[in-house]
This record gives structure tokens, sequence and C-alpha cells, in this order.
């Protein structure tokens, strides 16, 4: 299938919305499951990360809510990450939809707040499972009028142990017509999960195992890990690099230590806050920081282009866990490389490693010291944003003409309802910061400090 419009029956205005966003044609598992779920179907879909699978449910989500005033579909996804990069994705395609509303439902955000928004009434709601049974247990989520539930990233949900609080939701859900179910993977939890929920489903398989020529997957056998980390990134001077550990305190050690000998890092765990989690996958995203230390967080729903590097420093704990981390590079058209460095305790452990990856000597890395990797981008935040009708046209309007710097010095700006972050070139961010003080974007002063 070449173009959307050989998908029956989407509208003429959908169509030009996808057009302009720069979705020219529908991926395999959107050409695959698109019509069968608009027409009403229980679907089971297999489909790696990064095939393109939230709009494969998000488009009939949407066009399903069109002519509603309630709430028709229920996506429930593992991590707010993923929901919070869902609602973008399909709030962009929505957006040609006036006062099109999608509510988001995850930890870290007052109940309260939650519960306001979706008194106003909303056209999908997108949640955790943890917090959907916090708003249903207190009754500030009502279900009557859904129709379709999506359960994304099914593996990962029951590997959390969600399974009670799946069947619990859709239970209250009492006029569900359909149920739709996406899994990267299909271990027996997910299989005896699709025979509970789905009637009579179409199983679609599509982009299930990893495109070799896509990511080359190598490993180390290594005595030392730091020692060999080092000498990976040495040797291959990634431009983005995303390192994974098992817990917290290894992750924060592990950038510790990169910190302290210089490279550009930033951390990512489950004790941050969600404003501190999306300032550190802001930095990572727009350059700032070239190393991101990563829980498994960041194995699913981490939305961020052309990651050359994938690391496991620690071995993941399953099969699973391996197929998620490896695929947060080589995403859409681009290739990448995924390395695992095992010990020798780790290699009788991990025959899914061993089986797909190629191992590598160690003897074929730099073994001299060479520069840390480091960043020519700083960034810039001010206490402005959606809220206050900021674009990064009246940014840029006010760093270039009024402030007067160059063009080439200003990196990718990210607009958030009520904070803005530049990526600045680190030689003039001090300058910028403080002509802020005087300088106005829109006729208003900002705060302006670096990130």
């Amino acid at each position: 299938m070449n173009k959307f419009s050989s998908i029956d029956k989407l509208p003429q205005e959908l169509l030009e919305q996808l057009d302009n966003l720069g979705f020219n044609k529908p991926t395999e598992v959107q050409s695959e499951a698109i019509e069968p779920i608009m027409q009403g179907r229980d679907v089971l879909v297999q489909s790696k990360t990064g095939s393109g699978k939230t709009l494969g449910f998000g488009i009939p989500a949407i066009l399903q809510a069109v002519n509603s005033s309630e709430p028709t579909s229920l996506i429930i996804a593992p991590t707010r990450e993923l929901v919070q990069q869902i609602a973008k994705e399909l709030s962009r395609v929505a957006s040609y939809i006036n006062n099109f509303k999608i509510v988001t439902l995850y930890g870290g955000v007052p109940l309260r707040k939650q519960a306001d928004s979706l008194a106003l009434g909303a056209n999908i709601i997108i949640g955790t499972p943890g917090r959907i049974i916090d708003h249903l247990s207190k009754e500030t989520l009502k279900l009557e009028s859904i129709r379709t539930v999506v359960l994304d990233e099914a593996d990962k949900m029951l590997n959390m142990g969600f399974y009670d609080d799946i069947i619990k939701i859709v239970s209250n859900a009492r006029k569900i017509e359909q149920r739709v179910l996406f899994s990267a993977t299909y271990p027996n939890s997910v299989e005896m999960l699709a025979k509970k929920l789905l009637q009579n489903p179409l199983i679609i398989k599509v982009d299930t195992e990893i495109e070799s020529l896509k990511i080359d997957e190598i490993f180390y056998k290594t005595n030392s890990k730091y020692q060999t980390l080092q000498k990976i990134l040495a040797t291959k001077k990634p431009k983005s690099v995303l390192i994974f550990a098992n817990t917290k305190q290894a992750v924060i050690n592990l950038a510790d230590d990169l910190n302290r000998d210089g490279h550009s890092v930033i951390d990512l765990h489950g004790d941050l806050t969600q404003e501190q989690r999306d300032e550190a996958l802001i930095a990572f995203a727009n350059g700032s920081k070239r190393i991101l230390v990563a829980t498994d967080v960041a194995s699913r729903g981490l939305d961020i282009k052309d990651i050359e590097l994938v690391i496991n420093f620690d071995t993941p704990q399953d099969e699973e866990t391996y197929t998620h981390r490896v695929g947060r590079t080589g995403r859409a058209d681009a290739v990448g490389e995924a390395i695992t460095l095992l010990s020798d305790k780790e290699l009788n452990k991990c025959s899914y490693i061993l089986n797909k990856a190629r191992e590598v000597n160690e003897s074929n890395l730099e073994n001299k010291n060479t520069k840390p990797l480091t960043s020519n981008f700083t960034t810039l935040c001010i206490n402005g944003g959606k809220k206050q009708k900021i674009r990064a046209g009246d940014i840029l309007g006010t760093l270039c003409k009024d402030i007067g710097i160059d063009n080439n010095h200003i990196g990718k700006i990210d607009i958030k309802p009520t904070k803005s972050y530049i990526a600045l070139n680190s030689k003039i961010v001090k300058q910028v910061a403080k002509a802020l003080k005087s300088a106005k974007i829109k006729k208003r002063k900002f705060v302006a400090w670096v990130l």
C-alpha cells in the first residue's frame, strides 16, 4: 500500500493533515491494522517498537471520536512517557478538528487536576493502568461511553504486574464493543491476556524481528565494563548514545563516573519528578547532552530520533527487555548499533543475546586516552510557553533581531505548556541569559536560566 488514500474510508481532511505532517505513506503495521480496527473487529497486533503502531490504532480512535460528545476510546499504556508520546502524536493528527480534546492520566500529576480536566469532557482518554484505577476508585472517571479499549505495549504492562488492573478496567467499561491489543513480543502472559479479553481477533504480525540490516547487534566479553565502555565511546565517538543500567543507583553511579571523566551526560530513572524526566529527555534530544544513562523507564515510549548507539551496560533482565532496549536505535528509516557488555558470569544466562548478536573482540577498540564526548550546546530555559502563546518564531525573533544572535548558534526549540527550552551554542548562553533580563518576547519579559 503506497498511500494513506488507499485505506478505505479515510476522510479527505485527515488525508491532507497526514500529508501536511509528512506522513507520506503508511507503514506496514498501519496498512494492516487501520481498516480492520475501523471496521470494529477485535485485533491483536505484534509489531516491534518504531513501526508506526501509534497511528495504527490512533487514526481509528480519532475518527470514532469525531462525532461523539463523550470519549469513545480508552488507550492504556505502561508508562507516562508513552502516554505523553501517544497523546502528542494523536493531537498533531487531530489538530484539524475543532475542539478535539485528549485527556492524559498518569502519576506525578495531582488527581484533582486530572479530574477537573475529565469533568470538562474529552474525545479520547489515554492513561497508565494505575492512574486509571485511581480515578475509577474515586469515581472521577466514568467509562460508560467507551466503545474501544486499546492496550499498547501489553507485554510491558504485564511485566510490570498490571494484569489485574487491566482486567478491572475492562470490566468497568461495560459497553465495550472492541478490544485492540498491541505488543512487541508475544510471551505466554500476552497470549493468556488476549484469550481472556479478545473475541475472535484478527491476528496481525508485522515487523516482529529487529531488522539486522538496520541495527548491528554486537557484544563484548569484558572483565571491566567501565573500561570497555570508555574504549567504545573513544572509538565510535557517537553523536548520541543511550546507556542502560538495571537500577536507579547503578544509573546514578554510572552517570556520575562519566561526568567526572568529562562526558556530557544526564541520567533518567523512575525516582525523578515528571519535570526532571521531561527535561532530561529534552536535553538529550536537542544535543545538549550526548549521553543518556537510563533504567528501563526509557526502553518504552522514548521517541527520540537518530540515537546512533544503544549500550547495555547491565545485562537486560530478559529477552523482551533486550528487544525494547535495542529498539531505541534504528527507528523508522535510520540505522543504528546496539552493544551489550557481558562478564564471564553472564554468558550462560543470556542465550537470547548470543543468538542475535555477534561477538567482537575488545582488541578492536582504541586503548588510549582520547577526548570525552562533549556537546557544543547548552539548554536555556524560559518561564513561558504555550499558555503564554509563545511560539518558536517569537523566541527566534528576539534572539536574532533584538539580541543579535547568529541563527547558526541556535539549535532545537521546545515549547511546553509553561516553559520553553532552547539549545544554544555554549559560548553564548550567558550572553543570552543576561540579555533576556531586559529583552522582551512578545512584549513581555521572561526569566531565563541554564538547565
